[in-house]
Formats: C-alpha cells, sequence, structure tokens
C-alpha cells in the first residue's frame, strides 16, 4: 500500500502555502531578517506544536508567519513546499495563500505574489509541478480589508485562479463577506470557502456557503453529512469537498475516515489534502497513508484521488490529461 501512494499521481487542492513553513527554513529566514523567534532550535519549535482546536493552532500558525518579509522569503517558502509536493507525485495544486497576515504587517501585497509566482514559474519549469494560486481572506478580519485585498488582487489577476475564505468562523459567517465574493466572480475568480469541522453555527454557514455565496467548492465541509439537506445539495452539485484528514486528527481528535467513506458512498466529490503539512507533519502520502492505516481501500484511495483532478480548477482538456495519466496507473498498479 505504501509503495502503491508513494507512485500514485495525485492533484491536491487544500494546502497553505504559509502553513508549509517548515521550522528549519522558519529559523533560516528568521536569522536573515531579524526576527526574534521564541524557541531555541526547530525541535523546540516542533515540541510547541500542541494544537487541540482551531483557535490554539492559529495563535502559533499567525505568530510564524513574522519571519516571511521580502520576495525572496515568498519564493523559498513556496518553492521548497512545490519541491516537497513533486517528490510525493502531486503534478498539480491549487495552493493557498493569505496576504491580509503579511500587508497587515507592512509586507507589500505585490512582494508577496510575486515571490510566489516567480516560485511556481520556476517549478513548473525545473520538477514538472503545475500549480495554480487561490488568494484567501481572513475571515476574523473585516469585509472592508477583504474588499482592499480584492482590489489589490486584480492587477495580478492572471496569476489568480480563484478566492477562498480560512481563519476562525466564529461569528464569522459566510454572509459576511458576500459582496467580496460577488466582485471576485464578476472578476472572473472561481470562489471557495472553509466551513470547518465542528465549528459554531457550522450548519448555518454551509447553507449561506450554498445558498447566498454560491461556492463552487467547500474546503473541509464534513458536517455537510449532518443533514440530508446539505449533503444531497452538495452532491446533486457536484462540488468539490477538500478534507483533511491529519489536520481533522489534530483540530478535531478524530482523522474522519468513516465521514470520508460515507462521502464516497453518497456520491460526493471528496478529496484528500494536506492543510498545514508542516505543523501536521503530514503531506499527502502521510494523509493518504493515514486513511489506509485506518482501513480505506485502494479503489477507495483511487476515487478520492480521481475527485481531485476532477474538481480542480482547470481548463477540460488538461483535466483530461491528468485523469488518463491517474486511470493509467491504476491499470498497471491493478
Amino acid at each position: 500500500m505504501s509503495d502503491f501512494i508513494a507512485q500514485l499521481p495525485k492533484a491536491e487542492l487544500h494546502v497553505h502555502l504559509e502553513g508549509t513553513l517548515e521550522p528549519e527554513l522558519s529559523f533560516a529566514l528568521a536569522t536573515r531578517n531579524g526576527v526574534r523567534l521564541d524557541y531555541d532550535t526547530p525541535e523546540a519549535l516542533i515540541a510547541a506544536y500542541d494544537f487541540h482546536d482551531l483557535p490554539s493552532f492559529l495563535a502559533i500558525y499567525y505568530k510564524a508567519m513574522e519571519v516571511l518579509v521580502t520576495e525572496q522569503d515568498f519564493f523559498e517558502l513556496t518553492y521548497a513546499y512545490l519541491k516537497k509536493a513533486r517528490e510525493q507525485n502531486v503534478l498539480y495544486c491549487e495552493p493557498f495563500f493569505d496576504p491580509q497576515a503579511h500587508t497587515s504587517r507592512g509586507v507589500p501585497f505585490a512582494t508577496v505574489i510575486t515571490g510566489i509566482h516567480k516560485a511556481q514559474e520556476a517549478a513548473r519549469a525545473e520538477l514538472g509541478i503545475e500549480s495554480q494560486l487561490i488568494l484567501c481572506f481572513l475571515r476574523d478580519m473585516s469585509a472592508e480589508s477583504a474588499m482592499e485585498t480584492l482590489l489589490a488582487s486584480l492587477p495580478f489577476k492572471d496569476w489568480i485562479v480563484g478566492v477562498g475564505l480560512d481563519s476562525d468562523e466564529k461569528h464569522n459567517p459566510p454572509r459576511k463577506f458576500a459582496e467580496v465574493f460577488k466582485l471576485a466572480r464578476e472578476n472572473g475568480y472561481k470562489l471557495t470557502m472553509h466551513c470547518d469541522v465542528h465549528q459554531l453555527n457550522t450548519h448555518e454557514h454551509i447553507r449561506q456557503v450554498l445558498d447566498e455565496i454560491v461556492v463552487d467548492r467547500i474546503d473541509h465541509g464534513i458536517n455537510t453529512l449532518d443533514k440530508p439537506v446539505l449533503y444531497q445539495e452538495v452532491a446533486q452539485r457536484g462540488l468539490g469537498l477538500t478534507v483533511c484528514p491529519v489536520s481533522n486528527r489534530f483540530v478535531v481528535q478524530n482523522l474522519t475516515t468513516a465521514e470520508i467513506r460515507r462521502m464516497l458512498e453518497l456520491g460526493m466529490r471528496a478529496t484528500v489534502n494536506s492543510d498545514d503539512p508542516a505543523y501536521f507533519r503530514a503531506y499527502m502520502n502521510e494523509n493518504l497513508q493515514a486513511l489506509a492505516d485506518d482501513g480505506m481501500t485502494r479503489d477507495e484511495l483511487a476515487q478520492l484521488t480521481r475527485n481531485a483532478f476532477a474538481v480542480a480548477w482547470l481548463p477540460d482538456a488538461r483535466r483530461a490529461q491528468y485523469l488518463d495519466t491517474l486511470e493509467q496507473y491504476l491499470r498497471q498498479a491493478a
């Protein structure tokens, strides 16, 4: 099974670039930029990764970003993730980035996205991994800040495939950002939003995502299973669900294997992703292996992978090429 997973051609649709900041790179950037860290070694930093819910994770997550200052920093962050992903046979990915977490510290939007874009281009040429960028708004900041960020993105919109919504959901419903997402769609962006696991008012948030924002995809989305009216609507629309098993195990103490299997049984387009792999110590292969260790079959893992290419924001011809590559592998591995 481990060989099957390692060689499986993959797509990743839910990974935060800032969440791929490995401790060793964090220390190197801190030294270069004169940023003081609260820990003396990378090992000590990893030992501090004691997450039990979403807010406890976010507290460490945002603090760690302070080492990201220059265009070169964002280049190195992005290239390191893409290199790791390609080593795990990820052929295509749609990483998130959180510009407000940087512009609020005085780092210009152009600095952030230019460093990321140059790394994407270099990785495409040198490593053979294709990627498209998703801009995420921070839901615990104001709608006005999100709108300012959206407007700042428009000169770079050829570098961005879509927009998302992440960070702390408590008292920050999707509806808060309705005008921002409306304008994003008018400018050609695809739409997705986080509906994290077991959050306050999660079912109402999912309803708003479906009926008011009218997203093209849902990030996480496990709680759609709680109500037939929600999971039936998601299945009928063919919406992708970007589930992150190891992340779930940290944040809600459950790998959610049973829920992912249930999604497949219901014909929902569930996918597997790594979320914030530097913090949860698990990239794509480790997430798939965790599900295999918990009883998932090759056929189920294959379907989750097939779903990822199917719901990726790709031109139909390119999607068909990736799916053909996957099916050829599955035939050979049978």
